[in-house]
């Protein structure tokens, strides 16, 4: 009788885009099909529709509509926009790009993971030395492209 189990509650794709709309963000659509764009201050998110649940496609700084996503140079990490636009992160925007990400998750209902929660995690890198690093395959050190 006690012991009753409660059903977590599944919410759909529009649901959570609601939650965000009424936790502040600014939802409105991407400019590539099938995507959402959340913002908030001077942050913003590609979100996409899988199976009814929603899943972050990229995260950055806003840049005139576009999200730029944090790059590694190896020396230097940059706000890269798909446009080609490039800017330097600073240790306010890192910081900040940071929370963001952490408040999305935490208003979607997204798990966060240990790595993430250390500090800002990127998955563009484009260092000098490393071609084709994230094309797919790397070509061998004896084969010329």
């Amino acid at each position: 009788m006690f012991f009753k189990r409660h059903t977590a509650a599944v919410l759909t794709y529009a649901d959570q885009l609601g939650r965000l709309a009424s936790a502040g963000y600014r939802v409105s659509p991407a400019p590539e099909a099938g995507l959402t764009l959340v913002a908030k201050e001077h942050y913003a998110a590609e979100l996409k529709d899988v199976h009814g649940a929603v899943a972050i496609q990229r995260a950055g700084l806003e840049v005139a509509g576009e999200v730029a996503e944090l790059t590694d140079l190896g020396f230097q990490k940059i706000f890269l926009a798909p446009s080609g636009k490039r800017m330097p992160a600073v240790a306010a925007h890192l910081h900040g790009l940071h929370a963001f990400v952490e408040a999305l998750h935490a208003a979607l209902g997204l798990t966060s993971l240990y790595n993430e929660g250390l500090g800002s995690t990127n998955e563009r890198h484009l260092y000098d030395r490393i071609t084709k690093r994230d094309a797919g395959t790397q070509p061998k050190p004896w084969q010329r492209s």
